[in-house]
């Protein structure tokens, strides 16, 4: 098994259609942003979605990179005009995903991955059918709370807060279409993108890049194939 993804050389999936909408969740310090930048350097086609957020940047974050971070009457203001695609109270903080911004990349044939917590993730699945859901599960919750307090960007009352709603959090697994175990960052970054390689296989996404093919067949609906259908004249 190799321990690094390797990004094969490839260009991006606008000739395949619509692009797919990932959902990735996970409580707060689960792991996983860091599974999604292998993702991102490794698997080719994919954008990631940049979250509008009311809390301040930590660390080294960077507007537009990380988050866009705006103050709470800019944010209230978005919600009115039908900006989001979702969003949520977190912990305090508000967090919306950009409706514009994913409709473009798919529009484009890109895929789209979000990054967001368990009520955005209900919120996008009540919305969009074909979305694909993916939960980050910690291996423990000792870890979970050792990774919080390494991160140290939480307030005490924040940390407390944040681990006091982790089982929950955890509860909702069950919704999701796929779970991820991250006991160990190179297996589990396979894994995500693992998943994005088989979703991108389903037959009825690929309806547009198949289209030539068949045709070379006579084969006028994919449906034809797992049926057994004989469409020759």
């Amino acid at each position: 098994m190799l321990n690094e993804l390797t990004k094969t050389e490839s260009s991006p999936r606008s000739s395949t259609g619509r692009g797919m909408l990932i959902v990735v969740s996970s409580p707060s310090g689960g792991g996983k942003g860091t599974l999604i930048d292998r993702v991102l350097k490794t698997v080719p086609g994919v954008r990631y979605s940049v979250s509008y957020t009311t809390r301040a940047p930590r660390g080294s974050e960077e507007n537009s990179r990380e988050y866009f971070f705006v103050d709470e009457p800019a944010f209230r203001e978005m919600i009115e005009q039908g900006e989001f695609l979702e969003w949520a109270n977190v912990y305090g903080h508000l967090y919306g995903t950009s409706s514009a911004q994913v409709e473009r990349e798919r529009a484009a044939g890109r895929d789209i991955i979000l990054e967001i917590d368990v009520q955005g993730a209900e919120s996008i699945r009540d919305k969009v059918a074909d979305s694909v859901s993916i939960f980050i599960l910690p291996p423990s919750f000792e870890l979970l709370r050792e990774r919080l307090v390494t991160r140290g960007t939480d307030s005490a009352a924040d940390l407390e807060r944040r681990l006091k709603g982790a089982p929950g959090e955890v509860a909702q697994y069950k919704d999701f279409d796929f779970v991820i175990l991250n006991d160990d960052i190179n297996r589990a970054s396979q894994q995500l993108a693992s998943v994005i390689y088989a979703e991108r296989a389903r037959r009825e996404r690929q309806e547009v890049s198949l289209s030539d093919a068949l045709e070379d067949f006579r084969v006028t609906e994919p449906r034809a194939i797992a049926s057994g259908t004989d469409t020759q004249a």
